[in-house]
């Protein structure tokens, strides 16, 4: 299975901005969050571990490709949604089996969604998926991430759930002394769960099914909080704004979720978020305006841009409070 390891330690100091309308930025560092909090405020985290769904496989004429697990098929569990790469380069995929290690294969079947980008595959495999990944696969890194890391530099303090395609990177800073401090403090954290596929996008692209599940225990603490619903990053907004009804109460389930926050569509739960800092042109940053508005998010960025915050997965934070 998956071993899921402490992360490394962080080589040098997380910055962290607090963006707030009608006040001034405050930089920051990471290790001081818990006093930009207040007694009562409830952190919801990401408890979805990162899985190595990077493999290696070969076109039949020998062409060596990189094969990215996604997710699995929404409409059918035993098929995977994957994106073809070769030297950090998407590749323009079609129907064609690929052959895998110790004799597994993956056919490309139809493409998904994005045509030309994300397929649906069907995975032939000597073992168990994760079994599989855990031989045979590596973790999903991109241009800006140049040194290969371990497995467990992609996990955060909360992964208990094997899923994630990519690291729900905003959870990454935290660290032992964080809890203890936001515990001191009178801030509450819990948990759901929402296992990301890849983020590769293309451009002005809308974010696509991703599965998720919201207990019992964490619907009724939503519920019941007395401060402020601080989402940590942007897969918790899409799994607690899907679970929530109309009225903003919160219910308890599992299931996909599709929907894209955005202006267009307010927020019915969560009132700030701590997230980590997107490309400019990431979808994500609609549910960004959401949260803070449009004026906030483009006086965090430019400031951000400004005094050299680092963006991705192993970057500075930004925590958008109203």
């Amino acid at each position: 299975m998956i071993a899921l390891r402490a992360p490394h330690a962080q080589p040098e100091p997380i910055r962290l901005m607090v963006a707030q309308r009608g006040e001034p930025l405050v930089h920051t560092r990471f290790d001081l969050l818990p006093t930009h909090l207040r007694a009562g405020d409830l952190l919801i985290v990401n408890a979805s571990a990162t899985i190595p769904a990077a493999l290696p496989a070969r076109k039949k004429d020998g062409t060596p490709v990189d094969l990215h697990l996604s997710t699995p098929d929404p409409t059918d569990p035993d098929r995977h949604v994957v994106e073809l790469r070769r030297h950090g380069r998407r590749l323009k995929a079609r129907a064609e089996t690929l052959l895998l290690p110790a004799g597994g294969t993956a056919t490309l079947l139809a493409p998904y969604l994005s045509p030309g980008r994300l397929w649906i595959a069907e995975l032939r495999l000597p073992t168990p998926l994760l079994d599989y990944l855990d031989r045979h696969g590596a973790p999903i890194r991109y241009a800006h991430d140049t040194a290969p890391r371990p497995l467990a530099d992609y996990q955060t303090i909360f992964a208990t759930e094997p899923g994630s395609a990519e690291m729900p990177s905003a959870a990454r800073p935290f660290t032992r002394d964080t809890l203890r401090a936001l515990r001191d403090r009178g801030v509450s954290v819990q948990r759901i769960t929402l296992h990301t596929g890849v983020s590769s996008q293309e451009r002005g692209e809308r974010p696509y099914p991703e599965r998720y599940a919201v207990s019992e225990h964490t619907a009724r603490r939503v519920n019941e909080r007395s401060g402020r619903l601080i989402a940590v990053g942007t897969t918790v907004v899409r799994a607690l704004e899907t679970a929530a009804d109309a009225g903003g109460v919160v219910r308890a389930g599992a299931g996909w979720t599709s929907l894209v926050v955005t202006p267009e569509r307010p927020l019915r739960v969560v009132d700030g978020l701590l997230t980590g800092w997107h490309d400019p042109d990431a979808s994500h940053l609609l549910m960004l305006e959401a949260v803070g508005g449009a004026a906030l998010i483009e006086r965090s960025y430019a400031a951000a841009l400004d005094r050299g915050y680092r963006r991705h997965e192993f970057g500075d934070s930004h925590l958008i409070v109203p």
